[in-house]
């Protein structure tokens, strides 16, 4: 539109014309009444509209395109029941810190509280799950607004932001919706002002500190990569010869072929990953936040280590592990000033001889590797093969996406990450049915990626009807469905603590047909039962680039995902596999 400052118009415009200042390409929603005066004027705006089959799907795109591009993602839709589906992903990026924008239409201004037909306190029900929303009651607010929600949610920790919008302020033919445009070049939030760079006296604590620790190492979370702080966290490490751990959410912040990269800590990281925490007596720990899934029983978690914790939010900062040194600033920042300091103090050489704990992580990493016993002839395929077989014939930078359960966690561990935004999932709230809208998300952010989405056949039958919004827009994302017909985590956690009392978690691996279903939804599909069909399959998926592709490969139901810890245990608790033949750990 570009429209110039004064030129009158009406709400509904004034909200395009500000997604447009905001640089938004591309949206993902679906109409709806009270929403509907805002649809109106998006036929003549250069945004990419992305329909959605529901409004779930909507919000997990924004994930997936936030997670591979950085930029912040954007969902619409209506009011009512439409706001309330869409509660689920702003939770999800709540959780996983990820830059949203979420525009929701409301009921008239006048009619809110009446229990207008499609009216629900969407303000009300997402403040506990949004870093910040407005209900806006005047159109000469809209740019203001908009300006607004783009830098809370893409400043300090990234997270959602909503904006309810009531339909008589963006109705054209209402009185209400008239005003003069104007676009806000600057952002004035008193009170908000996200603090980046570590304080100078803690900055030389924590290199005096990692100056003189004998057993140290890194823990990365997934606030690197919202800091796009993968480069620098890489200089610390070579700087100072100090191993890497990377949370769920980290995956790719660090090469995962790097000689200091030791993988994923936690429930089921590998076990040099989770003992070198525990052994550790210096953790630095940067954009992570001690998730329970990580530590474990709080009070046994790496006894005793002393912490530098850095995060760009204050209230982490001894929320569940109190630091010695806790450092409130912009990872990325931060961890530069921690390199310059280290430096000045004659880094590398003036740091004490390590060779010992190398060796002990050398040891840990050759004894324990991660192990699974590979399928007899006639047997089911085994979940880890089809991954190690995906993961050695698709590029380096592939985008792997994934749902929530067992092929989750064989997906952190199997593949083997070279690059940083290669890899989205859903890590706080665990969402099930989070991969197939956002694998869409991902490939509509990044087309020139190759996409996978590795989903177990519980999670695809969530949100399974986003393909067909890929298929009618010619999204080309992949599917491998491990179909082991079972809620399979469930079915491990049963198996192992609840005497094998398998309650509600059978799904039948032929009901629904998953290749006719994918199929019907206007995908390229293949079935896949035993292993020399595996690699034919992967190869013929990707060599098809103008619609979805699903895989349904028929996975084993007895394989578990080992190392593990068994909740509210401590880590030095961990469960290793019986395929290293000493029966478990």
């Amino acid at each position: 539109m570009n429209m110039k400052p004064g030129t009158r118009t009406n709400g509904g415009q004034a909200l395009i014309e500000s997604l447009e200042r905001e640089g938004v390409d591309v949206m993902f929603g679906i109409p709806g009444g009270a929403i509907l005066p805002v649809y109106d004027p998006i036929i003549d705006s250069p945004i990419r509209h992305i329909l959605v089959r529901h409004e779930q799907g909507a919000g997990h795109m924004a994930e997936g395109y936030a997670h591979a591009t950085g930029r912040p993602g954007v969902a619409m839709v209506t009011s009512g029941p439409a706001a309330t589906n869409i509660v689920t992903p702003l939770c999800n990026a709540y959780m996983d810190s990820t830059p949203l924008v979420v525009i929701t239409g409301q009921v008239p201004y006048a009619a809110i509280g009446t229990d207008a037909f499609q009216e629900c306190d969407t303000t009300g029900i997402t403040m506990p799950v949004t870093k910040h929303n407005f209900l806006i009651s005047d159109a000469a607010d809209i740019p203001r607004v908009i300006r607004e929600a783009f830098h809370i949610a893409t400043t300090g920790r990234p997270g959602p932001v909503l904006v309810d919008v009531p339909k008589d302020i963006v109705d054209p033919k209402n009185p209400r919706s008239a005003m003069d445009w104007y676009w806000p070049e600057a952002v004035d939030l008193p009170g908000y002002r996200p603090r980046t760079h570590g304080d100078p006296g803690l900055i030389r604590d924590a290199a005096e500190l990692i100056i003189s620790s004998r057993r140290p190492v890194i823990y990365a979370g997934g606030g690197i990569l919202n800091a796009r702080a993968a480069e620098v966290l890489r200089e610390l490490a070579e700087l100072t010869g100090i191993h890497v751990v990377t949370t769920l959410m980290a995956r790719g912040a660090f090469d995962d072929t790097h000689p200091l990269a030791l993988g994923m800590p936690g429930m089921h990281g590998n076990y040099t990953a989770v003992t070198t925490i525990q052994r550790s007596d210096l953790l630095i720990a940067v954009g992570s936040r001690f998730d329970d899934r990580v530590t474990g029983k709080i009070p046994s978690f790496a006894p005793d280590a002393k912490v530098i914790h850095v995060d760009i939010d204050p209230a982490e900062l001894g929320k569940v592990r109190r630091p010695d040194v806790g450092i409130a600033g912009d990872c990325r920042l931060v961890i530069e000033q921690i390199v310059t300091a280290l430096r000045e103090l004659g880094a590398p050489g003036s740091q004490p001889d390590r060779s010992e704990w190398d060796a002990q992580i050398s040891a840990w990493q050759q004894q324990y590797p991660l192990a699974y016993a590979q399928s007899e002839p006639g047997e089911l395929l085994k979940p880890q093969f089809v991954l190690e077989q995906l993961r050695d014939n698709t590029p380096d930078d592939t985008i792997l996406v994934s749902g929530v359960g067992q092929h989750q966690m064989w997906a952190s561990q199997y593949w083997r990450f070279k690059y940083p935004y290669t890899w989205v999932n859903s890590g706080g709230l665990g969402t099930m049915g989070f991969s197939v809208p956002a694998a869409v998300g991902a490939k509509v952010g990044r087309p020139d990626r190759m996409v996978w989405a590795v989903d177990g056949d519980g999670c695809f039958q969530m949100t399974a009807q986003e393909l067909v919004t890929a298929a009618s827009e010619r999204i080309p994302v992949k599917v491998a469905i491990l179909n082991n017909a079972y809620l399979g985590m469930v079915r491990q956690w049963q198996e192992m603590f609840y005497e094998e009392r398998y309650s509600e978690v059978y799904l039948s691996p032929d009901l629904p047909d998953y290749k006719m279903w994918a199929e019907a939804m206007g995908c390229v599909a293949f079935r896949v039962e035993t292993p020399e069909e595996v690699l034919p399959a992967i190869e013929k998926a990707n060599s098809i680039d103008d619609r979805p592709v699903v895989i349904d490969f028929r996975t084993d139901s007895r394989e578990k995902v080992y190392p593990m810890v068994p909740a509210g245990h401590s880590n030095d608790d961990i469960v290793i596999d019986p395929a290293h033949g000493e029966g478990g750990r």
